[in-house]
């Protein structure tokens, strides 16, 4: 792996801390052993053969695999975390999110929090590379685990000041297409996905919901927004519901994730109970 990862014997010897004929000798080793080429020669770089390909990505995911062995260890080992990292998808409700952290440091007040407010694929992102012990995302990544959190309502906003309340009809995508839309970026580095609605190409991507919104109450361009997270625009009046003909109300979902399950210490789990619970009580009541 580290002579595929550095580009040559020389720097894999060097990022091992080894001498590169040791480098060369364990490779070797690993060819006999498997009786499989793994590397060819073209010049002065170290070439994966298709074989040494497939074993070099078994490989890594050996390692990967033995890397968070020794983590769940260290935090069994360790008792209480001393720090947790969280994943929140932006359509979580804010006021939520910080009630449950409120009660979390009631109980755990050394365990420091490291907090990703994330969107889309970037919750995802932080699961696969272990940058957090538990998230909430819009989708659970390929080998993790997640229960539905809750559902999410989006509606169509603008505010009342938009040439779109002044048309004093129900409204098509076609009436839309015409006018800008908003919308918050994936902030996940792959950005497979767009968050899906576009309606038109007359468009401004935002990194944060704050710039969004407060866009939208300029009259700057309409977006569908999660409901939870507009409460108090939408009561003053700052942002309207457009009156559109189909389409105006929209549905998704959010997910509790592990990152690893049977090694999450105390206070993670704690915080993940706090969520499921704060969250169910949070859809039962209304919002405060």
């Amino acid at each position: 792996m580290a002579v595929v990862d550095m580009g040559s014997y020389a720097r894999a010897a060097e990022a091992l801390h080894k001498t590169q004929s040791s480098v060369s000798y364990a490779i070797q080793r690993i060819e006999d052993q498997l009786d499989v080429p793994v590397f060819r020669i073209e010049g002065r770089r170290a070439v994966l053969t298709q074989a040494g390909g497939v074993l070099y990505r078994r490989g890594r995911a050996l390692i990967e695999q033995a890397g968070r062995l020794e983590e769940t260890a260290a935090r069994l080992g360790a008792g209480v975390e001393a720090e947790l990292g969280l994943g929140a998808e932006i359509l979580y409700p804010t006021w939520l999110l910080l009630q449950c952290l409120e009660t979390f440091a009631g109980s755990f007040p050394d365990t420091r929090i490291e907090l990703y407010e994330t969107v889309l694929g970037g919750g995802e992102e932080l699961l696969e590379q272990g940058q957090v012990d538990l998230a909430i995302c819009s989708r659970v990544p390929s080998g993790f685990v997640g229960d539905p959190l809750m559902q999410v309502r989006f509606i169509a906003v603008a505010a009342p000041s938009h040439p779109l309340h002044h048309l004093g009809r129900e409204l098509t995508m076609d009436d839309l297409s015409q006018h800008r839309h908003l919308f918050v970026r994936d902030s996940g580095s792959r950005r497979e996905r767009s968050g899906g609605w576009e309606v038109t190409e007359h468009r401004w991507t935002v990194s944060h919901k704050a710039t969004s919104i407060r866009a939208a109450c300029m009259g700057l361009g309409f977006a569908w927004f999660a409901e939870d997270i507009i409460r108090d625009e939408l009561n003053d009046g700052s942002l309207l519901p457009l009156p559109l003909a189909q389409g105006g109300e929209r549905w998704g979902n959010l997910y509790l994730a592990y990152a690893d399950p049977d090694g999450a210490g105390p206070a993670t789990r704690q915080l993940g109970a706090l969520l499921r619970e704060a969250t169910a009580a949070n859809q039962l009541g209304g919002n405060p």
